[in-house]
């Protein structure tokens, strides 16, 4: 069972164009489409996707259009008292695969809220293999929300990943390592704002994306799993060090890839595989995600794993 927390949910729309985004300029639409959206409900789509059972936890009213469509979908969804209404985010697309993304923020909550939501999850943390806190913090959340709930996970049996930026991830890592999760999960930007330095730098470089993650690791954090775009991705753990690079994709968007990728880690856990596996497994996800329109979810037979190529660091130096 892998119970996803998705305190900041979203309707994501996505616009589609037949060209190059024109500032200042009318344009014509190729497509648009809409889904329920948020890290931690890409997560349990993919889970649903793969016949892995999962729990969505999220605020929003029972009745609410979101989570009836989540239920259509085969979600079990979970939902608590909402603040107010479900976010909409936009994403622009164009041919080459460059997106735009214009995010809402959300309903502003209070403490009350909040402790709704962290009850919801540790309700159910207990018959999970996985828990994961995915994405931003809504209005009125304090940063240090994530680090409190993981350190409250950790009487649980449950695995615990967190994938999230700014000043949520800050908090997450100054409570380091009594607030470490089992799992974390940055792109080439949040490692940058973590450890310094330039973000593109660090995704061209796996080695130095290795060495970056790696600090965690040595706060506590048993896995780190960094995505770096194009360049695929990097694992580190208290054993070793790996890179894996994706097979050849034409890009349709990137919405949505990084939560594949945590999300055939998680997978490939589950399964008993090891850790280059789930690397593998993580990019495949990651890059089948990249070549569909939106936030689609991969199938499983999407994925091009045999055409991922992982390199174990520690060797190849």
């Amino acid at each position: 069972m892998i119970v996803t927390l998705t305190p900041n949910p979203s309707v994501d729309r996505t616009v589609a164009l037949a060209g190059e985004l024109a500032r200042g300029q009318v344009q014509r639409v190729e497509s648009v489409t809409a889904q329920g959206g948020g890290k931690g409900v890409n997560i349990s789509r993919a889970c649903v996707s793969a016949g892995q059972p999962t729990v969505a936890v999220l605020p929003a009213a029972h009745d609410d259009p979101f989570v009836v469509e989540l239920l259509a979908a085969g979600i079990d969804c979970r939902p608590v008292p909402p603040a107010g209404d479900v976010r909409i985010n936009l994403t622009i697309t164009e041919p080459d695969g460059t997106t735009t993304k214009l995010n809402s923020p959300g309903a502003t909550v209070d403490r009350s809220h909040l402790d709704a939501m962290a009850d919801a999850l540790l309700a159910r943390a207990g018959t999970a293999d996985w828990v994961v806190l995915a994405g931003s913090l809504p209005p009125g959340a304090h940063p240090e929300f994530y680090a409190d709930v993981v350190r409250r996970l950790r009487g649980t049996a449950a695995k615990i990943a967190v994938d999230t930026s700014e000043a949520p991830l800050r908090a997450l890592v100054d409570a380091l390592p009594g607030a470490a999760p089992h799992l974390m999960k940055p792109n080439g930007e949040e490692l940058a704002f973590l450890a310094g330095g330039n973000a593109d730098e660090l995704e061209a470089d796996p080695e130095r994306a290795a060495a970056a993650a790696r600090r965690l690791v040595d706060r506590g954090v048993q896995a780190v799993l960094a995505t770096l775009g194009g360049n695929g991705a990097v694992l580190v753990t208290r054993e070793g060090a790996w890179h894996a690079t994706p097979p050849p994709t034409t890009v349709v968007s990137t919405v949505g890839a990084g939560d594949s990728s945590l999300f055939g880690y998680i997978l490939g856990d589950v399964r008993g595989l090891g850790p280059a596996e789930r690397l593998a497994l993580a990019v495949a996800y990651g890059s089948a995600a990249a070549g569909l329109l939106g936030t689609t979810i991969p199938q499983p037979s999407d994925l091009r794993t045999g055409l991922v190529t992982v390199t174990d660091l520690r060797r190849a130096a």
